[in-house]
């Protein structure tokens, strides 16, 4: 059985940074095919044309998908399905979709909708990712514009009308895998640091919460997160239910790149670095020991492989937070018997003490 195809959804306010988000992990995809499935309102589809006239050679003009209306759970079954059987048909079927939310559609009811019998078993949920405006949050508001906001919700006589803006933006944050917190470079020192503590105690256990500017992030980072997030809707739920009279009859429907220091993009926010260690006694008092170092230094990414005593084959290590995989791949061979770990996180990681605390 073939291996599901990965989609990633990127939910946020109109001006949130979405779009520049995407661009930027198209230009930077390593030769990964991404097809975008873009749901931007009525006439206004200018994200679709920014994207397609990006001239990217990973991203061809027909692995651009735009659906026009608003509020996708609305149109499961007349336009999101239909959009994924085709792309999941091609004869050349993407690496991994990205699908760009408008920002006052709800992300779970879309998650939901990879349950949809014909789509389910092809392609999973890798993560949801919410951009949030970063200066507008620490000033108190949802977003730079809200009246834009207002006016784009006005707009689509399928969206809620009603609903504070600060409840969709609860929503989104309760359904993140990812928070990116965009327009770093206009909070003052300190503010960052605050607003990421804020909004990680308002998301579940294990969400990252990391910074940006210009939605420069690496794309290892973003993508490959391995959630699964179709499968664990009852830890997201809605705090609100947006569709008030035709809620409820709605359901029942429905290879390894190691990051550098890339500074030429934008990336110096984010570092990595390797430890390299003996042989380990117990692979699973490892995973944990992995895992409470992940939580304790805030660490992103880490992955690698390890020699377990008493073992031929060496054991790959991936983490994604405080999420640890391992498995036992092939035999080293002649290859010197060390445990090898790359650690990715935000710029400032005490690597000494992660060094340390790895070894103990």
């Amino acid at each position: 059985m073939a291996a599901k195809i990965p989609a990633t959804v990127v939910t946020g306010f109109l001006g949130a940074g979405k779009t520049t988000l995407i661009r930027h992990m198209l230009e930077n995809a390593k030769g990964k095919r991404i097809a975008l499935i873009i749901n931007e309102f009525g006439d206004l589809g200018v994200d679709g044309d920014i994207l397609k006239g990006c001239g990217i050679e990973t991203c061809s003009e027909d692995d651009v998908v735009e659906l026009s209306n608003g509020c996708i759970c609305c149109t499961v079954a007349d336009e999101f399905i239909p959009t994924m059987e085709m792309l999941l048909g091609r004869d050349n079927p993407p690496d991994h979709i990205v699908i760009e939310t408008s920002g006052l559609a709800l992300p779970q009811p879309l998650v939901r909708a990879f349950n949809w019998p014909g789509i389910s078993t092809r392609v999973t949920v890798d993560g949801v990712i919410t951009v949030v405006d970063g200066k507008a949050v620490s000033d108190g508001q949802f977003a730079h514009n809200v009246a834009a906001v207002d006016a784009q919700r006005k707009q689509d006589e399928n969206l809620d009308h009603e609903t504070p803006l600060s409840e969709l933006f609860e929503d989104q944050i309760a359904c993140a895998d990812m928070i990116v917190v965009n327009k770093a470079d206009l909070l003052a020192d300190g503010e960052a640091d605050t607003l990421r503590a804020a909004l990680k105690s308002k998301a579940r256990e294990g969400v990252q919460v990391v910074t940006a500017t210009m939605g420069a992030l690496p794309v290892d980072i973003l993508l490959g997160q391995g959630v699964g997030a179709e499968g664990n809707l009852e830890l997201r739920h809605e705090v609100h239910h947006h569709h008030h009279d035709h809620d409820d009859d709605h359901h029942d429907d429905h290879e390894d790149h190691e990051i550098g220091h890339e500074h030429a993009h934008g990336h110096d926010e984010f570092e990595s670095f390797v430890v390299e260690l003996g042989e380990i006694e117990d692979a699973n008092a490892f995973a944990i020991k992995v895992a409470d170092v992940i939580r304790a230094h805030d660490i992103l990414r880490l992955k690698g492989f390890a020699a377990i005593q008493g073992k031929p084959m060496r054991l790959t290590v991936q983490a994604v937070g405080p999420r640890v995989d391992t498995y036992f791949d092939r035999p080293f061979g002649t290859a010197p018997r060390v445990t090898r770990l790359v650690v990715i996180g935000q710029a400032g990681l005490k690597q000494a003490e992660i060094d340390a605390a790895l070894r103990a």
